[in-house]
């Protein structure tokens, strides 16, 4: 019996899963003229409630996540260590969005559990009328058609300072189904919703399955510096670019994202301008190990191999860096014994920064990562045990990103009524 098959994780449970069916656009047509359109300002109006800023009087912070995520609580402030005198107050079931960058969605509608927070004057709030349920705005606040006229919408000349107020935002023209129907819409976008949460928990888990395997193999394993088994550590190129990812014609260099643990996303990069001259060396290849220098304090030193069927084009920017293993160390096997414990917490320790959501951490200290010390042919077998529960954590991750893509259309047919509700229930 294999080391693998010996570990005892009665305490990682993934949850049980059954099969969501999301009806496709298109499926027994009947009315495609959809629900009438009526302005966002016919059925909600701009309701901002005021509260002065109170020294030695402690107020709950919230903020809006982008792309209709829902809130977020950013800790609590003195009234008295605020520039602003007075903030607005978040009530139940209010709609909130943010004017500044409105055109990356950030709407929503607020929940019981962030009643009473505050936030800046850059975030006004909007009272439902009778004939929109607070749920199904909820929903819609996530829809990619809304941002799209919130986009169209913000005004300004420079992007990162564009603004949607609270005037163009209720000039929006949506589809407003009866209320009756709403309430159908709303069971069955839940009923999604539910579903891709138990996803994303099932790969949690098995995230956490594929390290404690890893643990448990290497435990009390002499280690080592990564540095005396590394032949090289070489950095990209970060030249000016497009904000946005580059067509399958057009070079692009990695953003920070591209790298997580385990996972290469190349579709996180941007394209580089016309005429841009990259490096020979920064060409990102099939097989490259890559680590961020840079990211958030607990993305910071995040390790990935690159697959071999990986695009051509794409460059390192000066954030993410080439790990050049030594012919004693397997690169899969560099890639676990970078996500576990022992060099996670070294990576996090050493990343310097003045700022919390952006912090750096030096070659020197990447080299000085302490790694499993074993043969190849140990390192070879830790990394197959690894990976074989990675993949199906991929599987998991793949049919949650299906489902998300499937909701987004689902909740635009139903709008158009494309899709029959009749129909849509005998998929759900």
């Amino acid at each position: 019996m294999s080391d693998w098959q010996q570990i005892s994780l009665g305490v990682v449970e993934t949850p049980v899963r059954g099969k969501v069916a999301v009806p496709p656009q298109g499926s027994r047509a009947s009315m495609s003229e959809g629900y009438p359109l009526r302005p966002l300002g016919d059925v909600m109006r701009l309701d901002i409630q005021r509260t002065p800023m109170k020294p030695a009087t402690t107020y709950r912070l919230a903020g809006v996540l982008n792309a209709g995520k829902g809130l977020i609580s950013k800790g609590e402030l003195d009234g008295g260590d605020t520039e602003y005198a007075a903030m607005n107050v978040l009530h139940v079931d209010q709609v909130v969005m943010r004017k500044l960058t409105a055109w990356e969605g950030p709407i929503t509608v607020v929940p019981a559990e962030f009643d009473g927070f505050v936030v800046s004057n850059e975030f006004p709030t909007f009272t439902l009328g009778p004939e929109l349920l607070p749920a199904w705005m909820r929903h819609v606040c996530g829809s990619p058609r809304l941002w799209a006229e919130m986009k169209n919408r913000v005004s300004g000349t420079v992007q990162r300072r564009k603004r949607l107020n609270p005037e163009q935002l209720l000039q929006i023209q949506l589809p407003i189904p009866p209320l009756e129907v709403q309430e159908r819409i709303v069971e069955m976008l839940d009923a999604v919703d539910e579903h891709i949460a138990a996803l994303d928990e099932e790969a949690k888990a098995l995230d956490r399955v594929s390290m404690a395997i890893a643990e448990e193999m290497l435990a009390e394993k002499p280690k080592v510096a990564l540095g005396t088994m590394l032949d090289d550590i070489r950095g990209g190129k970060s030249p000016q670019a497009n904000n946005r990812p580059p067509t399958a014609d057009e070079l692009g260099v990695l953003k920070v994202s591209a790298v997580t643990p385990f996972t290469f996303l190349p579709e996180e990069s941007k394209s580089l301008l016309p005429g841009t001259l990259m490096p020979k060396s920064a060409l990102v290849q099939p097989g490259d190990v890559l680590i961020t220098r840079a990211n958030t304090p607990l993305r910071v030193g995040a390790v990935v191999r690159v697959p071999a069927e990986v695009r051509d084009g794409l460059y390192l920017a000066d954030k993410t860096l080439r790990l050049v293993p030594s012919p004693e160390l397997d690169p899969d096997f560099l890639v676990v014994a970078m996500a576990l414990k022992s060099a996670r917490t070294h990576l996090t320790s050493s990343a310097t920064g003045t700022s919390a959501s952006m912090v750096n951490v030096s070659q020197g200290r990447i080299r000085d990562t302490p790694i499993p010390l074993v043969d190849l042919g140990r390192q070879r077998e830790v990394s197959s045990a690894v990976l074989s529960v990675r993949a199906n954590t991929d599987a998991v991750r793949a049919e949650a990103a299906r489902l998300r893509n499937a909701r987004s259309s689902l909740l635009s047919g139903l709008l158009n009524r494309i899709i029959e509700i009749e129909s849509a229930y005998l998929g759900v």
